[in-house]
């Protein structure tokens, strides 16, 4: 087939139905980015210019590329007329395609605007700049300043994002030299105070000045590298201007070990502050408290937080971790229920076009340690497994279930079971009181925490119990731990107590959810009252709260007239009551795995289970904190034929973090080689990297380059592997001169 030599030789692309669609969905979709912004997008025209011959439209996704100026973007356009195949004989009769032109488009998250390059070969180059509503402007300085930080930003934070991931996209180096990283310093520093206007990770409410895209992306790119100091040079300038800077300021003092230097920028800083000090400066002071064990002097600057930004959610998660960790588990259970909930918004994307085929070249020189890219039996995995609602949470729901998973790490989940019942109305004393109020007439006047409910209105979410410690316990043998159809009395009533909101199956169902759970998180206390009663409830524990926000005394008629009353307690909000069942299904299908586990071992017969089953069963233990049998888990899937990088991506980090640098490589190796056949051919900021830099910091660089030698590594995979190397001697990391 003639279009078979229209391709390129080692990229990616995506071919069109109808020439230039992509870039017409692109402009259609550009009013619905709302932060960043998607990968860059790069549409190319081949013909043979030949008469009768139809023009081929193809286009891939491409970060890393320098975006300062429409010749760099031209530039990279002009480097794929090189790479198109060769037709293999020059006396072939296949027509010999070439690109013709070519559309470069990155987005400017600052200005909200997509930036177009047209390149014609040959012929000339036309930058200009679409708006939202699709309409042609002439680019400026200014802007391409934006649009260049835009695109280091996207590729520093999209660098290893498993759910930001599409077909023929490729990533490239966003920094590869120190002159392009001094230039990305002076373009951060003029673009700083204007960082709020690219958003912020999903857990902010409200992007700041030192809370937003751009902050997180340079800490992340200087701090994977543990290169602080260039970055607290650029954080110095920018705190005299704005004084909150401080706290990055001293974070990144103490990721360079300068700890007397960090305790004095945070003690000027607030001292000197006009007003209420920032919550991000109390949480830098507090995390370094918590560091050193004091948990108990932080708990006081965790609480100041909390009224310094009651609406934040990232203020009341802090100040649950801390009450964790000093035994406080009522007040932890307490506060993680005020917790403030937001829709989760997913990273900006492309519409997805069907194409009329697509391109996916393999890269021969690692990709062939790799199993076939074939859909087996390892692919499928029990519809148990497979329907568990926690990997589909994201946002502050996902990092709500995190504290939930260490609150019952910590003091199991029959004791969890007690301590929700001693703060959180149960289902009978709920039912309880509402006989007794009908009784005397009285309704509902038990609950101090409002009449929510419509007479008559049953809210199970919102009021149900977790039943008696019988429900699941981790010393039950499989066959007498119960579904989840379990109500407050211990009855089977699957259609009450079933898991009704949160699934998994798709991301519009996702949506649904978050949405439907916002709402009920929409009925919580007045962040600024409900703030000030969290932080004093250990001084007052007879002021309570009402549902809106009104602080008091408890009533003394229900306590005195009613015997069931339950004025002390507060109702647990319908999204946490959700994320008990949650973890409910989590712990009941692990109790089961272990105990088969158990049972095999002492049968002395194999225990096993399909690849995709062993890496669901990793993930369910280390979101459960047990880390040894996750380990083995997805030990036991790099056993089986399946098509995953997650277990040695996975198997990486722990290795790491243990210090073990053989089996770091060896895992480090794979991960490569899945990298390079997604088209990942970036060195830094990678996963890999991470790993070895945090080797090369306690065991230096040269025992790594040695270990990798004496593995007898292939040219080609030594090449690669040796670039992390090269680019810690590069840039100095940590570990490079030893």
């Amino acid at each position: 087939m003639a279009e078979a030599t229209a391709t390129f030789k080692d990229i990616p692309e995506l071919f069109e139905v109808d020439l230039g669609e992509s870039l017409i969905a692109r402009t259609e979709s550009l009013s619905t980015f709302r932060e960043l912004g998607p990968p860059d997008l790069c549409h190319v025209v081949k013909s043979t210019g030949k008469a009768g011959q139809r023009d081929l439209g193809s286009y891939h996704y491409v970060s890393g590329v320098d975006a300062s100026s429409s010749a760099s973007l031209a530039a990279y356009i002009n480097s794929l007329t090189y790479a198109i195949e060769d037709s293999n004989a020059w006396f072939s009769k296949t027509p010999v395609w070439k690109v013709r032109n070519g559309c470069y488009c990155c987005f400017n998250a600052f200005s909200r605007v997509d930036f177009r390059v047209d390149v014609k070969i040959p012929g000339g180059v036309n930058a200009y700049v679409v708006d939202l509503r699709g309409e042609r402007h002439e680019a400026t300085p200014d802007m391409w300043q934006e649009t260049y930080v835009s695109a280091l930003l996207r590729s520093i934070l999209y660098s290893d994002d498993p759910t930001h991931s599409l077909d023929a996209y490729r990533k490239l180096d966003p920094i590869t030299t120190l002159e392009s990283e001094l230039r990305f310093l002076t373009a951060a520093e003029a673009l700083f105070l204007k960082g709020w206007q690219v958003g912020s990770d999903p857990e902010i409410q409200v992007a700041s000045v030192t809370t937003n895209h751009l902050t997180a992306g340079l800490l992340k790119y200087f701090g994977a590298s543990g290169r602080y100091q260039q970055v607290a040079n650029l954080f110095e300038k920018i705190a005299v201007r704005e004084p909150e800077v401080n706290s990055l300021l001293a974070r990144a003092y103490l990721g360079m070990n300068e700890e007397v230097k960090a305790l004095q920028i945070m003690s000027t800083a607030l001292r000197g502050a006009p007003g209420p000090a920032s919550y991000t400066l109390l949480h830098t002071q507090c995390d370094f408290l918590r560091e050193k064990g004091r948990s108990d002097w932080a708990l006081k600057l965790a609480r100041q937080a909390v009224n310094a930004a009651p609406s934040e959610f990232v203020t009341w998660e802090k100040l649950t971790e801390v009450y964790i960790e000093l035994g406080m588990f009522e007040s932890a259970l307490l506060t993680l229920n005020s917790c403030p909930m937001f829709t989760f918004n997913g990273r900006d994307a492309h519409r997805q076009l069907t194409p009329s085929r697509v391109h996916l070249p393999f890269h021969r020189s690692i990709g062939e340690i790799l199993p076939e890219r074939v859909k087996t039996e390892d692919d499928e995995a029990d519809p148990a497994l497979q329907r568990l609602p926690a990997p589909g949470l994201r946002g502050t729901w996902a990092r709500a279930y995190a504290l939930l998973t260490r609150l019952v790490a910590q003091i199991g989940w029959d004791e969890l079971l007690k301590t929700r019942s001693a703060v959180f109305v149960m289902e009978e004393e709920y039912r309880m009181q509402k006989a007794h109020g009908d009784i005397n007439g009285h309704g509902r006047t038990g609950s101090t925490e409002g009449t929510t409910l419509a007479e008559g209105e049953e809210d199970n979410a919102s009021t149900r119990g977790m039943v008696s410690p019988g429900v699941l316990s981790t010393s039950e043998s499989p066959s007498s731990v119960t579904g989840p159809e379990v109500n407050g009395n211990g009855n089977a009533n699957e259609s009450q107590i079933g898991i009704p909101t949160i699934r998994i199956s798709t991301e519009s169902d996702i949506e649904k959810e978050t949405d439907a759970a916002s709402t009920a998180a929409d009925s919580l206390e007045k962040p600024e009252q409900a703030a000030a009663a969290t932080a004093g409830e250990d001084e007052d524990d007879s002021n309570v709260i009402d549902r809106d926000g009104k602080k008091g005394k408890e009533p003394a008629s229900p306590t005195t007239q009613e015997p069931f009353s339950f004025s002390n307690k507060r109702l647990c909000e319908r999204w946490l009551d959700n994320l008990f069942m949650v973890l409910y299904e989590d712990l009941r299908v692990w109790t089961i795995f272990r105990a088969e586990v158990a049972h095999f071992k002492t049968q002395h017969v194999a225990y096993r289970k399909t690849g995709l089953e062993w890496e669901i069963l990793g993930d369910l233990g280390t979101r459960l904190h047990h880390k040894e049998e996750a380990k083995e888990a997805y030990q036991r899937c790099l056993d089986t034929p399946r098509y995953s990088v997650k277990p040695w991506t996975k198997l990486m980090e722990m290795y790491s973090d243990e210090g073990d640098i053989q089996r770091s490589i060896q895992t480090a190796i794979r991960v490569a080689a899945y990298q390079y056949a997604e088209y990942t051919e970036m060195t830094f900021p990678t996963q890999i990297a991470q790993c070895f830099f945090k080797l090369g910091s306690v065991h230096g660089h040269t025992k790594i380059s040695y270990t990798l030698l004496s593995m007898g590594l292939p040219d080609p995979i030594l090449k690669i592997m040796d670039s992390f190397l090269q680019y810690g001697k590069t840039f100095k990391v940590e570990g490079y001169d030893f």
